[in-house]
């Protein structure tokens, strides 16, 4: 996975939720992103993050589906996300 789709999608992730105080350096590759000891997104964020993916790269995820769980566990699980998505 490419260094410029992480910093890409951490850029995505603080802008679409307008999270001004955090840096792009803030946000580790493994960081998670729905827990307290990560970045504390809620389920609210989720679906913001969810519109900003299919604005930006034309990513149609099933809220429902575990695999959706699966890829908003952290960056690289976005990333790949992103790149599988791409690949189709």
């Amino acid at each position: 996975m490419s260094d410029a789709l992480k910093t890409e999608l951490k850029t995505l992730i603080i802008e679409s939720l307008n999270l001004e105080d955090l840096t792009v350096e803030d946000i580790e590759d493994d960081m998670p992103l729905f827990s307290e000891e990560g970045l504390g997104l809620d389920s609210v964020d989720g679906l913001e993050l969810g519109l900003a993916l299919k604005k930006k790269y034309n990513i149609s995820l099933n809220a429902e589906a575990a695999e959706t769980q699966e890829y908003f566990k952290d960056i690289n699980s976005l990333a790949h996300c992103v790149e599988t998505f791409r690949s189709k």
